[in-house]
């Protein structure tokens, strides 16, 4: 059985490592990135049971189901308990929180071992995934933002905001109005709370809002630069491996 762990943090990929050893299944391929990942699926068969982690270290694991046609089975590791991702016990082989218990391990590959034979390996559709983070069924999506401003607490209204960013490990929302206020929040946590007909998550870095968008333009390396109504404090750049999906939003 072909084996890779996914997983960005090194000291947890060696103790899954390890942990795979025991029940005799040898992970040789550790990677670490997003980035990383597409490179090495693009040059390599691909193997029969992938351990993946959700939060890699430039960005979601989900982002490589944008680029790469995974087909392999999927068994996720994670940190992160919410109630969305719960569903994916129903596409995939299973959803084990960290730290991972060796039992549910081994319950885990067992799973796999017994699909295996059938050739009934999951294979999970991103658009699926997108459907099952960012679009539940009868879903409320954030109409508002509470920031702080002195000691005062401020609302302002989805329709006010122009786009998120992050920036020196803050996230930030930039208003119509030309400010900019600090979350107690992530660009991650904004994903299953912004509604995803109106926010796009460009790259990384920044959301934008589709109304806000005031001009687009060919950008170096197949990718877009969006010029917004107000914010021009940094270049607003769309992922060269997003640019069609974002061109399919904007439709």
């Amino acid at each position: 059985m072909n084996v890779i762990i996914i997983e960005d943090e090194k000291p947890s990929a060696r103790r899954l490592q390890r942990m795979l050893q025991k029940l005799n299944l040898e992970a040789e391929t550790m990677l670490h990135s997003v980035e990383e990942s597409i490179a090495w699926f693009q040059n390599n068969t691909h193997p029969d049971l992938i351990f993946l982690d959700i939060q890699l270290s430039d960005g979601l694991s989900f982002e490589i189901f944008e680029t790469i046609d995974i087909k392999s089975a999927i068994i996720f590791t994670t940190a992160y308990d919410e109630y969305a991702l719960q569903a994916f016990k129903l596409n995939s082989i299973d959803y084990l929180l960290k730290p991972i218990d060796e039992d549910d391990l081994a319950i885990a590959v067992k799973k796999y071992q017994e699909r295996a034979p059938q050739k009934q390996a999951v294979t999970l559709d991103f658009n699926d995934i997108k459907k099952l983070l960012v679009n539940p069924i009868d879903r409320e999506y954030k109409k508002r933002f509470s920031v702080k401003v002195g000691q005062h607490l401020k609302l302002i209204n989805i329709d006010e905001i122009e786009c998120f960013y992050s920036e020196n490990k803050g996230t930030y929302l930039y208003t119509t109005a030309g400010r900019n206020y600090l979350l107690d929040t992530t660009l991650e946590h904004l994903e299953d709370e912004l509604e995803p007909q109106t926010f796009y998550r460009i790259n990384r870095k920044f959301f934008v809002n589709i109304n806000a968008i005031k001009d687009m333009v060919s950008y170096t390396n197949s990718r877009l630069q969006i010029k917004l109504n107000s914010y021009n404090e940094q270049d607003v750049i769309v992922a060269r491996e997003r640019v069609k999906d974002f061109k399919a939003w904007l439709e």
